[in-house]
């Protein structure tokens, strides 16, 4: 298996791609610890699906936005070797600019470039001792080309490019590589919030004329987490389509 004895830590890793990342690392031989904010539901569920491999997984409550939090996160693993971090926790507060309160954007960018920050900043202590890690971030094509109602989103997933483009060249060189995947529409409960008539719409502008699976994006993380892609750094990984 390819993850065997490797430890990897999801952040947002009890639903949508964080559950199927989860799944699919356990099923490669991973110890998977994975975050979640509150939802103890989903938690309990993921717990389910991981069937036989359920020993290896750990579930770890921490809003990834605190800093408390994520440094009692760091403080329980200690010494013990990370080698796979996926920053994939995100919240969205969609509205256009005119009627977007500042708390709105705030919390956008706390939780999906803040929370991204501090995880890594932990992970990086904890690789650079073993000269070995894969850090990955769950960005966006709202990055770069944009979407009505998501500027706090749309910025926060464009600063996780930029630091993922800086921190890949602090960490190189000691066996540590830092890289994005960025999934289009994808068929998670984050779409089930939207009225049919907007899916529609989404999935006509996907070339592929379809929406993705969480599989599919999970099949791109292990790949950038793998030892196969250890000259890979600081790129984007699209898993869009063609958008």
């Amino acid at each position: 298996m390819r993850f065997s004895n490797q430890r990897v830590i999801i952040s947002g890793g009890t639903r949508g791609l964080g559950r199927a990342a989860s799944l699919a690392f356990l099923s490669e031989g991973a110890q998977v610890q994975a975050t979640y904010r509150g939802n103890e539901e989903a938690a309990e569920e993921l717990r389910s699906l991981a069937g036989d491999n359920v020993e290896r997984l750990t579930l770890t409550r921490c809003d990834v936005s605190q800093e408390a939090e994520v440094q009692a996160l760091w403080d329980e693993i200690g010494d013990q070797p990370i080698s796979v971090l996926i920053n994939n926790a995100g919240i969205r507060r969609d509205a256009l600019m005119p009627l977007m309160d500042k708390a709105d954007w705030q919390a956008v960018l706390d939780t999906n470039l803040t929370g991204g920050y501090l995880m890594s900043r932990g992970a990086v202590k904890n690789m650079m001792a073993q000269r070995y890690g894969r850090i990955l971030f769950v960005t966006s094509p709202t990055s770069r080309i944009g979407f009505q109602g998501q500027t706090n989103y749309g910025a926060s997933k464009a600063g996780q490019i930029g630091l993922t483009r800086s921190l890949c060249k602090e960490v190189a060189s000691r066996g540590i590589t830092v890289n994005c995947v960025s999934p289009g529409f994808i068929a998670t409960e984050l779409l089930d919030d939207l009225p049919p008539e907007l899916i529609k719409e989404y999935k006509k502008s996907v070339p592929a004329r379809r929406f993705g699976r969480p599989e599919e994006v999970a099949a791109a993380l292990m790949f950038l987490a793998s030892a196969d892609a250890a000259y890979i750094n600081g790129t984007t990984l699209e898993v869009a389509g063609g958008i």
